[in-house]
């Protein structure tokens, strides 16, 4: 299925010098915030107490948080909560207080605002545990990374390995970036979307470079610049309808699925939009730099079938 065909090719990579500065300016920018600001960690890190509270009618978040701040809590979060009449609360954790004390300080504030508050659930994370969920999320995504360049490796050749993944941990940091300048907080949903976004990033680069091999078989007297070209210009349509479609399932998430699933959301679209830039305008140039080619890519048979075509030309 084409939305639309575009008869010339686009000269993407006569673009590349400056598609990979702007992608190293934006790179240096998310490594430099990420320095700088840090991550704002939520309890899923650092530790602290997750309260859930029900309401029999529709809660008021923002009267829930002025009740939270009177208690001098103003780190705490307040989100929806499955439906509009629970609220989830997480607690950052008090050196001064024990997670009973904090608990019932809040159960407290909230009943005072309002009676019918009901605290449905308490739960506590320790330092501890944040600290072994930051270890293990932080092996899932160089595990993660690993068996991307191992597949591409076997699959294509390790050019095109070494691009798809320098483009993938570009819209990893980039992400992150983002995360660090504007202090969004930073929880495992949001970890769970950057593993989303490096999967679906590479299926992109994955949907390109085979185009790229395919076109080295089908144009034996085209370069390596107008192969790629073609290549990316072929997918273009496919390119479109797919990420449109999955942003408009993100857009639906990050516009109506409330503050549950709103930095998740968020953390997809970013990487979406960067993933479809880096996968043709970062991976592309970087494996054409690498030395790319023909020869290198199809194989000893096709190699065999060049020399052939040489020897029997006058």
């Amino acid at each position: 299925m084409e939305l639309f065909r575009i008869k010339r090719d686009i000269p993407f990579m006569s673009y590349g010098r400056l598609t990979t500065a702007i992608s190293l300016i934006t790179f240096i920018l998310a490594v430099f915030f990420l320095v700088t600001r840090g991550l704002s960690y939520g309890v899923d890190f650092t530790g602290g107490t997750v309260m859930e509270v029900n309401y029999p009618q529709a809660a008021n978040i923002e009267s829930i948080r002025k009740a939270v701040d009177s208690i001098g809590l103003k780190d705490a979060t307040v989100q929806n909560f499955g439906t509009s009449h629970d609220v989830l609360i997480r607690l950052p954790l008090k050196k001064e207080m024990s997670i009973a004390q904090l608990s019932e300080t809040v159960a407290k504030a909230l009943q005072a605002a309002d009676p019918q508050a009901e605290v449905r659930r308490v739960e506590s994370v320790g330092s501890q545990v944040g600290e072994e969920l930051y270890s293990n999320g932080g092996l899932a995504l160089l595990l993660v990374c690993i068996g991307i360049m191992a597949y591409l490796a076997i699959r294509f050749e390790w050019r095109f390995a070494v691009a798809a993944i320098i483009a993938n941990m570009h819209d990893v940091i980039i992400i992150l970036g983002f995360f660090a300048f504007f202090q969004w907080e930073f929880n495992l949903t949001v970890l769970a979307a950057i593993l989303a976004v490096l999967g679906y990033s590479v299926n992109e680069s994955v949907v390109v470079f085979d185009r790229v091999r395919e076109n080295f078989r089908k144009m034996r007297k085209a370069g390596v610049v107008q192969v790629i070209d073609n290549a990316i210009t072929r997918t273009m349509s496919r390119t479109v309808i797919t990420h449109l479609m999955t942003q408009t399932m993100v857009g639906s998430m990050l516009l109506f699925g409330g503050e549950v699933l709103h930095n998740f959301a968020l953390a997809l679209t970013i990487g979406i939009l960067f993933g479809i830039y880096s996968s043709v305008l970062v991976a592309c140039p970087i494996a054409m730099w690498l030395g790319v080619n023909r020869a290198n890519l199809i194989g000893d048979i096709e190699k065999k079938d060049t020399n052939k075509e040489a020897e029997s030309m006058p």
